[in-house]
């Protein structure tokens, strides 16, 4: 399949669009409240849209790769995840967090324990969103790279191809820099709502020509076996390994997820009143309760559909024979359905399992059912909502940075060094914007280093389980205990960090689990129980300190 130039002008429209959004916005950034926080103007139904996308932006490759591996069991992780997440941040998390008056997440917890607290969290946040958007922006051109979209439009301008990476990785890039610079997270927020509508436009004809293509609902179902559309339901020792993996997920990972992601909090934090800010995640439920159907379905048609092959077809013409021969990659040979074989990058050769056969690359799932599906013209919708999930998850994670490093990490480092003297307006507006421009570059080289990695979806869900399940941790406490010390809680979030850390590095070696995935769950798991009984004892044996008013910050 190659793009024509109706799929490549939709997808300018959209990058164009994107730009003019922010570009509408820049006369009203005039702050670094502006700037980070949309000085709390928003109503709740944007902000709402918004928060919708920024969960599935980190969905659309995740829940389909998911649905290919374990079936329906994906909608059971979703459900676990998705709306008691949601559920429990706006009734909880959110309402604090915003009476609070924190400009962040890592404030907050300086407003409730203490400056070292504050800065551990700020500087492995800072780390964490740096891995996470490098792992994204690689996995997103790795796999637009393996679809061989862009092949012909490079050959046509005598482009070499290995320049495709970068065209793909940067231009997204550096179109959600243009927008965060010009308007701030109110253009965040904006072009989000707008990407909601281009993935559910996007992916809409996905599902529908996959299920029409297969036969329909039936024939999908008949096509898939049933050990892989119920692998739980085996009842041996894995399937309930995978099972507790779930609750991991949906406890530890899903609520913890949509609770302790500043990326996502610094949207309700944009609200205009504390009942829009709590009305933010609970009016996210309507979108997310349909979404599934888009984001699980079509890692089931892939894994659904007949496996290419080379075939060899024979004809006689005016006595003459001919051969012609449709020759299939590989990977794609070797795989399941759609499902392609992982590769090498560096050879180029189909990675084997320590029992001989091919192992799946998951990840390209959906987007393999949609180079297979869509005609050109949608073709290039879809792209564009591919693209509009790597661009809401990059958008959040770059305005996130800028708040952090600059509220966090950079202002009070000059508070410090000078007490009595204010830092102007000004100066922040320029940091938080230069942050950004830095953290753009950075996650673009790391990006490109990061390109010959095996399982970039594997450094995500690490990132993910050092950073959110020891922070929702330590969150729960915040809420539901008020001995909690700051000592404890400095060494709770040291100590979740180091036990997924170490836990992965063990396991990897000492310990094979059923799949990577459930490796990853039960890290998650880890580090969460570790903060508990961390933070616990040692606030038991520590003095507790006088709160600070929540509503009055530092």
């Amino acid at each position: 399949m190659i793009l024509t130039s109706t799929d490549c002008l939709i997808t300018l429209v959209y990058y164009a669009i994107s730009l003019v959004l922010g570009y509408l916005l820049l006369t009203r950034i005039q702050t670094p409240a502006d700037l980070f926080s949309a000085s709390r103007t928003l109503p709740a139904w944007l902000c709402a849209l918004a928060f919708a996308t920024g969960l599935a932006a980190q969905e659309v490759l995740a829940l389909g790769a998911a649905a290919a591996r374990y079936g329906l069991s994906a909608a059971a992780f979703y459900s676990l995840g998705a709306i008691p997440g949601l559920l429990f941040a706006g009734r909880f998390i959110v309402p604090l967090l915003y009476a609070s008056k924190a400009r962040t997440l890592p404030e907050f917890l300086g407003l409730r324990f203490d400056t070292k607290t504050r800065t551990l969290l700020a500087a492995v946040f800072a780390l964490a969103t740096l891995v996470t958007a490098a792992a994204s922006l690689a996995l997103t051109a790795r796999i637009l790279h393996a679809l061989h979209l862009f092949d012909g439009l490079f050959r046509a301008m005598d482009w070499p191809l290995q320049g495709i990476f970068l065209f793909t990785a940067a231009i997204p890039a550096l179109v959600v820099l243009g927008y965060v610079l010009l308007g701030g997270l109110r253009a965040v927020i904006r072009n989000l709502a707008l990407q909601l509508f281009v993935l559910i436009a996007g992916l809409l004809p996905v599902v529908f020509l996959g299920l029409k293509t297969i036969g329909g609902w039936p024939a999908l179902l008949d096509s898939l076996a049933p050990s892989t559309l119920y692998p739980f339901a085996t009842g041996s020792p894995s399937g309930l390994h995978l099972a507790l993996a779930a609750l991991a997920l949906g406890l530890v990972l899903g609520v913890g997820y949509a609770c302790t992601d500043f990326r996502l909090l610094q949207i309700p934090l944009a609200a205009k009143s504390t009942a829009a800010a709590r009305q933010t995640p609970l009016l996210a439920v309507i979108p997310r309760l349909l979404l599934p159907a888009l984001l699980i379905l079509p890692g089931l048609i892939a894994i659904g559909l007949p496996t290419p092959r080379t075939t060899t077809f024979t004809r006689e013409q005016n006595g003459a024979i001919f051969h012609e021969t449709t020759v299939v990659r590989p990977e794609a040979e070797q795989g399941n359905g759609l499902v392609p074989a992982l590769t090498d990058p560096a050879t180029g050769k189909v990675l084997l399992a320590p029992a001989g056969q091919p192992i799946l690359n998951y990840e390209m799932a959906t987007p393999n059912l949609l180079a297979h599906v869509l005609p050109n013209g949608l073709l290039g919708l879809g792209l564009t909502a591919l693209l509009a999930a790597l661009m809401s998850s990059l958008a959040l994670s770059l305005s996130a940075f800028a708040a952090v490093f600059t509220s966090d990490l950079y202002q009070p480092f000059l508070t410090r060094r000078s007490p009595s003297t204010p830092t102007p307006d000004a100066h922040l507006l320029a940091v938080g914007r230069w942050s950004a421009v830095a953290f753009t570059g950075l996650t673009i080289a790391a990006a490109w280093a990061a390109l010959g990695a095996h399982n970039l979806a594997a450094l995500l869900l690490l990132a993910f389980s050092a950073l959110n399940a020891p922070l929702f941790a330590t969150l729960l406490l915040v809420l539901f205990w008020k001995r909690a010390t700051a000592h404890a809680a400095f060494a709770g979030l040291l100590a979740g960090a180091a036990t997924a850390l170490l836990h992965h590095s063990l396991t990897a070696v000492l310990h094979t689990y059923f799949s990577q995935w459930a490796q990853f769950f039960w890290t998650a798991l880890s580090a969460f129980s570790v903060t508990l009984i961390v933070t616990i004892g040692a606030s038991l044996f520590t003095p507790p300190r006088q709160l600070a008013n929540p509503a009055k910050p530092r």
